[in-house]
C-alpha cells in the first residue's frame, strides 16, 4: 500500500497525505482525521524511506547540470523536468547546481554545505572529478550515466553502445555502405564524456561487423555546427549516404545542410541516432531514433537515491536501458550512385 491509495481512498492529493505524515505544512483536522482512518483501516506503516527524510533532513535534494553558460538540449531538459517531477511525488524539493568551470564553486558549496540529502549527478565523464569529490563526501548520490568503473557508484544510463550499434545495423539492413558518425564536439570526447566514448565503440564495431565504411566526426551542439559538419561530410565523400548520431542539438544543422546540398532525407541520406522522443517526432521527416526514456531514467534516479538516502550502506544499484530503434521518416533504402567516388571506386 502506499500514499496514492491512501489519497485515493481518502478523496485528496497525494501531496496532502505526505504532508499529513510529515508535518511538513498543516492539515486541516477533519482532513487529518480522515486521512488516519484510511491508513488504520489499511494498516498503513511509513516505510524506513519516508522516516528518515522526516528526521532531520532537508527534503531537498540536488541536480547537479551542464554549465549555465550551455543551453541545455532537449534530452538533458528532459532529464531535469523528470527528476522535478519525480522528486516532487515524493514531496520533495530540488536544488538545481551547475558544474564545471567557474561553476564549481556551486557544485562545492551544495557538497560542503550540506544544503542537500544528496546528489544526481548528470553528463558523467569516464573519469570525473565530481564523482571522486562526492565519494570522499559521504553525501548519497546517483549518476544519470557512470564512470568507467561502474560499479563504484549508483546510477542509470542509457547503453549508448548498443544503441549506436544498432543503428548502423539498420542502415546496412538498409544498404547503406559509407556511414558516418556525428558524435558529440571534440572537448567533450577529448575530457573523457562517457556517451560519445560508447557511441564510438559501438560505431566502430558494428561498422566491422557489418563491412560497411564507416567515419567518425565531433560536431559542437549547435545546428550552425550541424550545417558545418555535414557541409564537410558530403563535400569530402558524395558517396556518403547514411548518418547516425547522438548529437541531438546539431540535427536541425544537419537537415539544413543536405537540403542547401540538393539532396533529401530520406531519398539521398538517411539519418538516425538517439535523441529524445518528442523531438524526433518534431522534426521534418520525423527522426528514425531510439528514443531516449527521460522520464523513466528520471524517476529511477530519484528512487535510487531517496533509497541511498534512508539505507546508505545498501549494495550499489545499476539500471542500463537500450530502448528499440522507432522507424519513422528519415531512413529509407540506399540511393543508387553511379560514377565514381572520392575513392575512386563505383557506389
Amino acid at each position: 500500500m502506499n500514499i496514492g491509495e491512501i489519497a485515493r481512498r481518502s478523496g485528496v492529493a497525494r501531496s496532502t497525505v505526505s504532508y499529513a505524515l510529515s508535518g511538513k505544512r498543516p492539515v486541516a483536522e477533519e482532513t487529518r482525521r480522515r486521512i488516519q482512518a484510511v491508513i488504520d483501516e489499511l494498516g498503513y506503516q511509513p516505510n524506513a524511506t519516508a522516516k528518515a527524510l522526516k528526521e532531520g533532513r532537508t527534503r531537498t535534494l540536488g541536480l547537479v547540470i551542464p554549465p549555465a553558460s550551455r543551453r541545455l538540449t532537449d534530452l538533458q531538459l528532459g532529464f531535469v523536468a523528470s527528476v522535478v517531477d519525480a522528486a516532487a511525488r515524493a514531496d520533495l524539493d530540488v536544488l538545481l547546481s551547475p558544474s564545471g568551470g567557474e561553476h564549481d564553486r556551486s557544485f562545492e558549496r551544495v557538497v560542503s554545505g550540506r544544503r542537500v540529502d544528496g546528489v544526481i549527478l548528470m553528463e558523467i565523464r569516464l573519469e570525473d572529478d565530481r564523482v571522486a569529490r562526492l565519494r570522499r563526501s559521504r553525501l548519497p548520490f546517483v549518476g544519470i550515466g557512470h564512470t568507467s568503473r561502474p560499479d563504484e557508484m549508483s546510477w542509470v544510463d542509457v547503453d549508448y553502445e548498443t544503441l549506436i550499434s544498432g543503428c548502423v545495423h539498420h542502415l546496412a539492413d538498409l544498404g547503406h555502405r559509407r556511414i558516418a558518425l556525428v558524435n558529440r564536439s571534440a572537448e567533450l570526447v577529448a575530457a573523457g564524456y562517457g556517451p560519445a566514448h560508447r557511441a564510438q565503440a559501438g560505431f566502430t564495431r558494428a561498422a566491422a561487423e557489418r563491412g560497411v565504411e564507416g567515419v567518425e566526426v565531433c560536431c559542437a551542439d549547435d545546428a550552425r555546427a550541424g550545417q558545418s559538419c555535414v557541409e564537410r561530410l558530403l563535400a569530402d565523400d558524395p558517396g556518403l549516404t547514411a548518418i547516425a548520431t547522438i548529437n541531438e542539438a546539431a540535427m536541425p544543422g544537419m537537415f539544413r545542410a543536405i537540403e542547401r546540398a540538393g539532396l533529401a532525407v530520406p531519398g539521398d541520406v538517411s539519418i538516425t541516432g538517439v535523441a529524445a522522443r518528442l523531438w524526433a517526432e518534431s522534426l521534418h521527416p520525423p527522426l528514425t531514433a531510439a528514443d531516449m526514456p527521460a522520464d523513466e531514467l528520471g524517476t529511477h534516479a530519484v528512487e535510487m537515491l531517496i533509497q541511498r538516502i534512508a539505507e546508505p550502506a545498501t549494495p550499489h544499484r545499476h539500471l542500463l536501458v537500450a530502448p528499440p530503434i522507432s522507424l519513422r521518416g528519415t531512413t529509407g533504402p540506399r540511393r543508387a550512385i553511379t560514377g565514381p567516388t572520392p575513392s575512386g571506386r563505383a557506389g
